[in-house]
């Protein structure tokens, strides 16, 4: 028999400060830079890859007031002591209101690519990989 997961009753309500009310779908994204040690890079990439794959064609029947009114909860995880531009972020989401503020926690990691080309930006063989999870919601 396979692990056994209890619900756990006691959790506050999945909203909140999510800056929605209403949770429709949450979308999860991946990013790297494998030259330069770019975090701000990285996280576009993921939020890119969280929302390119995406049609949704009912929004406008689904959250009252459309694409407008369509609220965005943003979530990155980059390795410790990474900065990003968030304004750079911001830029990635076509509409919807992103609920302030973008939510920046450890995670991501930091690889081992095995080879350092400082005339690409590198200052180690490491690469940055981020993550992403949008939330969707009004």
């Amino acid at each position: 028999v396979g692990p056994r997961f209890d619900a756990v009753v006691s959790r506050p309500p999945p909203t909140e400060g999510m800056g929605m009310n209403h949770v429709l779908f949450v979308e999860i994204g991946m990013g790297a830079d494998q030259h330069g040690q770019d975090a701000t890079k990285a996280a576009v990439r993921a939020c890119r890859n969280a929302i390119e794959f995406n049609s949704i064609p009912s929004i406008r029947q689904i959250v009252p007031g459309g694409y407008d009114n369509m609220k965005l909860h943003i979530q990155i995880g980059v390795p410790k002591g990474a900065v990003l531009d968030l304004e750079k972020i911001r830029r990635v989401f076509p509409y919807g209101q992103i609920c302030e503020p973008i939510e920046v926690v450890e995670g991501g990691l930091m690889a081992r690519s095995g080879i350092k080309i400082p005339e690409m930006g590198d200052k180690s063989d490491e690469f940055v990989i981020a993550v992403a999870a949008i939330t969707i919601g009004y």
